[in-house]
């Protein structure tokens, strides 16, 4: 009688979920990308995944899986020396699927099976790419798809002259795995523990990681409309716009910022000659948009430079791509928007087009649930670590902005920290909004409004 009614209250719960998950595009994103997480850890703990085919601690494959499909690149363990070639090649598995999306991953292999696309895949779909309408996702898939892997096998092709003399047969593997990492913005790195810092003096390197990073940072919607109006800057979309003109200045103000205040650090750029200082600068530029990859050693910087650094890392890329952050078109509408008031404007017009107010609604949303979230942990993590303010800020916001840069905190964290921080990512890289639509997905349309009230603000 007892297993009876277990039966009947597993069915119930099946069901429940069944007929959530149709009706909630926002939970499936949210379940899919914690079911890859989950498959991860487990194909990492397992001893033929390790170099030495032993158990690793399970809480550290959790957290590299996490960093891995969250494509952040923060690592409690040094994954060059725990993993061998196995291991490696299912955290590269996994940095393409949470690169690309699960859903993305999911239609691709329907597609080769010649399956058909329902209406509830498509409205998953149109969720995880940030797009307005619901026709032509599987076309936009495609092109996903197409793109990514043009992408990252020119850029395998291009770092191979690199890592081919250097590692001989064994570059191919590390030109394919780091492409995969740059594009997908990741920052994951297999060469030691020192990042890239060993090929600082490298601009060709250099630059086509930057590149690869900056290409993953754009979004698809972005390359759609390069491709179809080529470079007629006046054709294109509003949203294709504001990226590039935010992207552009982005990383013309860091690189020049960084430049300027690591210009005598004999700890970052000192030492360096003109040129690779303005190199090192670039990069460090496009890095913090979410990518993790270092040249420099990040415990180095000046206070200024981190809290630039910070800055940064907490707008990220843009929508549809494969960076995190709260995105450069939420921070470009918070902007316009605050000019709009100081100029007394009533409408909020940007490149002869107005922007309406639930896309204002939507930026402020993201931004205050961001700030909100990030300040909570932050004052929790004060509370577990014994470390420096602005490390665990640092550490904090590179989590959540699924960036992966750290000041050497994580491998030495606790592990009630650990878990703080793989919440922080998978939170980051999902989505707050997201996260939040998968448990409360309502609309309330009320059939009455109450008269404006005055409050006095400012």
């Amino acid at each position: 009688m007892k297993g009876f009614f277990l039966e009947v209250i597993l069915r119930q719960f099946i069901r429940q979920l069944k007929d959530k998950l149709e009706t909630n595009p926002p939970a499936v994103l949210t379940l899919g990308f914690f079911l890859i997480i989950t498959i991860g850890s487990i194909l990492l703990f397992l001893p033929f995944s390790s170099k030495n085919l032993n158990f690793t601690n399970f809480l550290d494959c959790v957290f590299i899986s996490t960093s891995s499909v969250c494509v952040t690149g923060l690592s409690t363990i040094n994954i060059t020396n725990e993993f061998n070639f196995f291991g490696k090649t299912v955290i590269m598995l996994l940095i393409q699927m949470g690169g690309l999306g699960f859903m993305t991953m999911a239609t691709m292999v329907a597609m080769i099976l010649g399956e058909k696309i329902t209406l509830k895949d498509r409205l998953v779909i149109r969720e995880q790419m940030g797009s307005t309408k619901l026709s032509g996702m599987v076309k936009l898939i495609r092109y996903v798809i197409f793109s990514t892997f043009l992408i990252e096998g020119l850029g395998a092709i291009l770092l191979s002259f690199t890592f081919v003399p250097k590692f001989g047969l064994k570059g191919i593997f590390y030109s394919i795995f780091h492409s995969i990492s740059a594009f997908c913005n990741a920052g994951f790195d297999i060469l030691g523990e020192n990042s890239l810092e060993g090929f600082n003096t490298n601009p060709y390197l250099l630059f086509v990681i930057s590149f690869l990073i900056i290409l993953g940072g754009l979004g698809f919607h972005v390359y759609i409309d390069i491709n179809n109006f080529k470079f007629n800057f006046r054709k294109y979309s509003l949203h294709t716009k504001i990226v590039l003109v935010m992207t552009l200045g982005l990383l013309i103000f860091g690189t020049i910022a960084f430049f300027i205040l690591e210009y005598s650090n004999s700890k970052t750029l000192k030492n360096f000659n003109f040129f690779d200082k303005i190199t090192n600068s670039f990069f460090q530029s496009v890095t913090t948009r979410t990518a993790g990859f270092a040249s420099i050693n990040q415990t180095g910087f000046t206070e200024s430079s981190t809290i630039l650094t910070i800055f940064l890392m907490f707008i990220g890329g843009s929508p549809a791509s494969t960076a995190g952050g709260i995105k450069t078109t939420t921070i470009f509408l918070l902007i316009v928007t605050t000019i709009s008031f100081i100029q007394n404007n009533n409408e909020i017009e940007v490149f002869k087009r107005r922007i309406s107010f639930s896309l204002v609604k939507r930026a402020i949303g993201i931004f205050v649930i961001s700030l909100l979230l990030v300040n909570t942990v932050v004052f929790v993590l004060t509370l577990i670590e014994d470390v420096q303010f602005i490390d665990l800020l640092f550490e904090t916001i590179s989590a959540f902005a699924t960036v992966g840069l750290s000041k050497d905190l994580t491998p030495h964290l606790k592990d009630i920290t650990k878990v703080f921080i793989i919440i922080l990512m998978f939170i980051g890289r999902v989505g707050p909004l997201t996260i939040i639509f998968s448990f409360y997905n309502k609309v309330n349309r009320k059939k009455f409004k109450y008269s404006n009230g005055n409050v006095i603000v400012g």
